[in-house]
């Protein structure tokens, strides 16, 4: 019988969303009638746009014929589609990423955790809290995590709380780190580092040879012009960042699987000898080796998204989103609720009800109102007493979960 990673075993009990997904399913079964209004796992709701769609079926039709029958391509992605990331998504912002550095892969979530097969054991983590329960749970598999204490918490790593008093935006560690996890738009809250505290970061980085991995999933919703969407509009950021950035939020692409790496030539780490060696070439290895590729009708679907018509039609989707968002703050706030995001990401971050949990809230909101949201807890310790909520169902539906909350926070 083989040995198991005994790191599993160290995870509570189960991902946050198959546990949400459980608990609205025992409802449905046992309240079969209930209308609900889905506003927990951040999925899109709006079909693809026209131009994309054209794209993909384009490109099907390729693939049925002969003579433009693609079988492998390259691992790391076609050269049109990183050609066209590069140039829209960095260098048209004075970034010089080249085609070279990017990585297109099937998901920011797969990143997150493959990323981690290039640091060895006993490297010290730090990581935001609250934010996307992936980061802490791929490093608790790969053994960076240590014992699960009390408070929630694992014990090797350095959480950076994000509060109301410090505007949810992570503080430095008081001591050196080696690999630092950022999200900007901040998953959950909504909230964007400033320019000022994301050079904060890697000046902190470059003192203590850290690598940032950097998330920018929802850099798109980003409306406010002084915050920056990318790391690399830092100096000296590509020294010591690699960035993340998906197509499913920004184009819809949750069903198609389509997003990208950054890790530029200039990155480095260290060998257990002293030496300095480039990442670069390591993750060009690990991912060649162990990734066949997305396939070739999702890379022309996604290069669309960069064509001037994909790119009208994917502002104008944001737009839609971003308008459910603005109206899910105001009406929570004329509700009495406090309320933070929803002005440059698509997620609302309220204080629950005191003396309500995070978890007594889903379930009392899902109860009464048959709304589901997401519970602050299941993002980090310092997420507790909060309750995430999603802009991507329509607006018609957006607009009832609206109403029903209305009525519910009358009568809490």
């Amino acid at each position: 019988m083989p040995w198991l990673n005994e790191n599993f075993q160290k995870l509570p009990a189960g991902y946050l969303f198959p546990e949400i997904s459980r608990r609205v399913a025992r409802f449905s079964k046992e309240n079969p009638r209930a209308d609900i209004v889905r506003m927990g796992i951040g999925d899109v709701t709006r079909p693809l746009t026209p131009t994309v769609l054209a794209a993909l079926h384009q490109a099907v039709e390729e693939m049925g014929r002969a003579e433009t029958f693609r079988g492998y391509g390259p691992e790391q992605g076609y050269d049109f589609l990183r050609q066209a990331i590069a140039e829209h998504d960095f260098q048209s912002r004075g970034i010089a990423i080249r085609p070279e550095e990017i990585f297109v892969s099937d998901g920011s979530k797969c990143d997150c955790g493959s990323l981690l097969d290039l640091f060895g054991p006993g490297n010290r983590i730090a990581i935001p809290d609250p934010v996307y329960p992936v980061y802490v749970d791929t490093n608790v598999m790969a053994g960076n995590a240590g014992r699960l204490l009390d408070n929630g918490h694992f014990e090797g790593v350095t959480y950076l709380p994000m509060t109301d008093e410090n505007g949810f935006q992570p503080e430095l560690p008081t001591h050196p780190v080696d690999v630092i996890y950022l999200c900007s738009p901040n998953n959950p809250t909504g909230a964007v580092l400033s320019r000022e505290r994301m050079a904060a970061w890697v000046t902190f980085a470059l003192q203590h040879k850290s690598v940032i991995i950097f998330d920018a999933a929802y850099e798109a919703y980003i409306r406010d012009p002084q915050l920056p969407h990318s790391i690399y509009e830092i100096e000296g950021a590509k020294h010591v960042a690699i960035e993340l950035r998906s197509f499913s939020k920004t184009a819809g692409f949750t069903g198609l699987r389509c997003a990208y790496c950054v890790v530029p030539s200039e990155l480095r780490g260290a060998t257990r000898d002293g030496r300095s060696v480039p990442i670069h070439p390591l993750w060009l290895r690990r991912h060649t080796t162990k990734f066949n590729g997305v396939s070739y009708p999702v890379q022309r679907a996604a290069a669309a998204v960069y064509s001037p018509e994909g790119d009208l039609e994917i502002r104008q989707l944001i737009d839609y989103y971003m308008a459910n968002a603005q109206r899910l703050r105001q009406g929570l706030q004329n509700c009495g609720f406090t309320v933070f995001g929803g002005e440059n990401a698509p997620y609302i971050w309220l204080k629950t009800p005191p003396p309500m949990s995070s978890w007594e809230f889903f379930d009392r909101l899902l109860h009464d109102a048959h709304i589901v949201g997401t519970p602050g807890s299941g993002f980090g310790a310092a997420g507790e007493g909060y309750f995430r909520l999603s802009a991507f169902a329509s607006q018609e539906r957006t607009a009832e979960a609206l109403h029903r909350l209305q009525q519910w926070a009358a009568l809490v």
